[in-house]
């Protein structure tokens, strides 16, 4: 039975994609996973896309989105074998191992999937599929719960091509990964992307995941991650987002640990007409330790929802959340943080914390840090603040002689900092200081002579501040 929001033009053209373009979507397919995808999208049909009717999608209104034409593509397109041709990374000094893709389709680079002398395998989703059918069916939609919502259930069913990165047990991949996923399209584009990341026992891997538009059509982009940690194995993921005003991003991320693995992410959204990033994280085993970090700065009529819902179900675990954000002019903000501790998750350390400046009356944070707690030998809190630039702060700055503009803007380096120090890997975490500092100056704060950037580079300003008066 199909419920009243699949009635929009957008949903019901996915449904008609489904039957029309069926060969060409299930053409690297198994038989699991084309019984997987008819799943899907029976489930679609019964939850339709999400509207402001469901509790995690309150305050994030799509409507215009789901009502706007889009061009979707099933058929492989013409190979661009050069990604030096559509994107080169501007990180000084920051050496990886880069996998892109465009509109939707993996970059091949002469090869559609790699396989190293030490195991590790890395490339196209479509191609691993065919050529590794055995590792994609142990983990494929074994994480992504297709009842969660709407959009993980049509892209369960439609998605075509995406990341597959596989590191076995006892690799440790030295080199940072960085896969770059690209827009850039002549007409508005709707994409189902799926990536697969599999990190076996003892394994350990650095990934940086960057979002980049090109151009100012209008974009849906739909992005499943599926990534399994396996026992002991350790995960640095990094999620950057810088695209267009008329762009929207659904980013859903399934992280599924087992006993002793961690993971450090740390996600940036800088640019975005409308953002909406959800984390899963399902801790299966004693010892696992969890740290998710986010930092958001939003303008004019920008909208970002984060949602983090982390599951304890076994003793000894620690999770830790910090998301901050800056919301200027008409901006809006949505933080959702959700902890469950299972009853037999004893000796559980799990803490939740959501801090927020609003520069305008007119911008606005809805934040809801929540704790589910079953057990009762843990340690667990939750808190969050929205709020002003501090006034005493400004006048501690600006009695040393710096005019209001540069204090505010110290101001707001200082409160993004605690989370751009989480970055370990140096040159990205020195040039994510560089483009909060641009970000801050160009948008959010507009000041002719900035300390932070000025005009004359030869020229250094220091100042002596207490930060704990910041």
């Amino acid at each position: 039975m199909r419920t009243e929001n699949t009635g929009f033009p957008l949903s019901d053209k996915l449904i008609n994609d489904f039957e029309v373009y069926l060969p060409d979507i299930k053409r690297n397919d198994t038989n699991k996973t084309v019984k997987l995808r008819e799943d899907a999208i029976a489930e679609f049909h019964k939850l339709g896309l999400p509207t402001q009717a469901l509790e995690d999608w309150r305050n994030t209104n799509l409507t215009d989105v789901y009502n706007e034409s889009y061009n979707h593509y099933y058929q492989t397109p013409e190979k661009i074998d050069d990604i030096d041709k559509i994107f080169q990374c501007n990180v000084p000094h920051l050496n990886t191992l880069m996998l892109a893709m465009l509109n939707g389709w993996y970059v091949s680079k002469g090869n559609d999937l790699t396989k190293l002398s030490n195991g590790v395998i890395y490339g196209s989703f479509a191609a691993a599929l065919k050529e590794y059918p055995e590792i994609i069916e142990k983990h494929y939609g074994k994480y992504a719960d297709i009842t969660k919502n709407g959009f993980t259930a049509i892209n369960t069913a439609l998605a075509m091509d995406g990341f597959f990165i596989y590191i076995p047990e006892n690799v440790e991949v030295k080199q940072p990964i960085q896969i770059v996923n690209i827009i850039h399209h002549e007409h508005n584009i709707c994409l189902q992307t799926r990536n697969l990341i599999i990190l076996e026992k003892n394994s350990k891997l650095t990934l940086i995941h960057c979002d980049d538009s090109y151009n100012h059509q209008k974009s849906l982009s739909n992005t499943v991650s599926e990534i399994y940690i396996g026992e002991n194995a350790s995960f640095d993921h990094y999620k950057m987002q810088n695209v267009n005003n008329a762009s929207t991003l659904i980013n859903s991320s399934f992280f599924h640990l087992e006993r002793n693995a961690r993971i450090c992410s740390n996600g940036l959204s800088l640019n975005g007409g409308i953002l909406k990033n959800d984390n899963y994280v399902k801790m299966n085993g004693e010892g696992c330790e969890t740290n998710i970090y986010g930092l958001y700065l939003m303008d004019r009529k920008q909208h970002i929802d984060n949602l983090v819902f982390v599951e304890h179900l076994y003793p000894n675990c620690y999770s830790n959340e910090l998301y901050k954000g800056i919301m200027d002019d008409n901006a809006s903000g949505v933080f959702n943080g959700h902890v469950i501790v299972h009853k037999d998750a004893q000796k559980t350390n799990a803490f939740q914390k959501n801090k927020n400046i609003l520069l305008t009356d007119k911008a606005k944070v809805n934040t809801k840090p929540f704790l589910e707690i079953y057990a009762d030998d843990v340690k667990c809190s939750h808190g969050a603040t929205v709020g002003q630039l501090d006034t005493e702060a400004m006048f501690y700055i600006r009695s040393r002689g710096v005019s209001e503009h540069n204090a505010r803007m110290l101001l707001m380096y200082a409160f993004t900092d605690e989370v751009i120090q989480k970055i370990t890997v140096e040159p990205l975490r020195y040039r994510v200081e560089d483009m909060v500092k641009k970000r801050l100056r160009g948008e959010l704060s507009v000041c002719d002579q900035c300390v932070l950037h000025c005009s004359h580079p030869e020229k250094e300003f220091n100042f002596e501040i207490d930060m704990t008066k910041v």
